[in-house]
């Protein structure tokens, strides 16, 4: 019965941390004014039939604080390269030169800063539901073992555990967005 629990316990925290995860990938993701390479990842491009990630069919480098580079393997993949950013729909236009392919990121204007934000905020609430969701499944996960057997002063002692587990995590995603707000809305 005791082992049931820890398990329980485990995969509760274990779920949370994974959720934590994805939110921060999830976050670096999302521009914030200066070039970061991570903004094309989940770009995936047409290598002879078959979805490939961008980052294995070219180089992908910052040229400067507002530039990116992608310098593909095969010279033939210019085109499906700069066809997959514009079906990607990151507000960046490639631009081919015959060798390379150029990301220019433009400034970011106050109101698309804004929409940054509030995408931010929808993915921290996103990893906010996940959280709630784990807890959710760990409390009836505990509540079957108490039917089973379980005395009710270890299963409420379980409950309290899972509780402030999930909240320790809903204060890390809070402050994941924070930073990354900050991060969008200094000039």
């Amino acid at each position: 019965m005791q082992d049931d629990l820890t398990l329980i316990m485990d995969d509760s925290a274990d779920s949370m941390k994974k959720a934590i995860g994805h939110l921060e990938l999830e976050l670096t993701k999302i521009r914030a004014g200066k070039a970061n390479p991570q903004i094309l990842d989940g770009i995936t491009v047409d290598y002879y039939g078959a979805p490939t990630p961008l980052s294995q069919v070219a180089n992908v480098s910052v040229a400067d604080a507002r530039t990116l580079t992608i310098q593909p393997w095969e010279k033939n993949m210019l085109q499906p390269i700069e066809r997959a950013i514009i079906a990607a729909n990151i507000g960046i236009n490639p631009q081919n030169d015959g060798v390379i392919i150029r990301l220019f990121l433009p400034p970011l204007t106050e109101e698309r800063r804004k929409e940054f934000v509030k995408r931010v905020n929808a993915e921290g609430e996103t990893a906010k539901v996940a959280i709630r969701n784990i807890r959710r499944d760990g409390i009836e996960a505990i509540k079957k073992l108490q039917k089973d057997g379980l005395s009710e002063d270890t299963a409420k002692d379980a409950e309290g555990t899972i509780q402030q587990l999930t909240d320790k995590n809903i204060v890390l995603i809070d402050k994941h967005c924070e930073v990354k707000e900050k991060e969008i809305m200094a000039i």
